[in-house]
């Protein structure tokens, strides 16, 4: 699984949300930047001063990613037989 850590290390960023304004969300991320999320694409749990981590990924990493969590669920339950 320390490939999803280097997926989540380099591949995302961390934020915090600050404040709502009509319909988007304002994060601001570790570095000071402003970025605008729509509120409904939000989990239900978000609320102002939350942390939250958006992950950028291809459909090709998405496949690998489940690939490989499914392989090491597999093979944790194949070595507690």
């Amino acid at each position: 699984m320390a490939e999803t850590k280097d997926l989540l290390e380099n591949y995302s960023l961390e934020g915090v949300i600050d404040r709502f304004e009509d319909k988007m969300a304002v994060i601001i991320t570790k570095d000071g930047q402003k970025l605008l999320w729509p509120i409904k694409n939000l989990p239900d749990d978000v609320e102002i001063g939350r942390m939250v981590r958006i992950v950028l990924s291809t459909d090709k990493t998405q496949v690998e990613e489940r690939e490989k969590i499914a392989k090491t669920i597999l093979n944790k339950i194949l070595k507690n037989k």
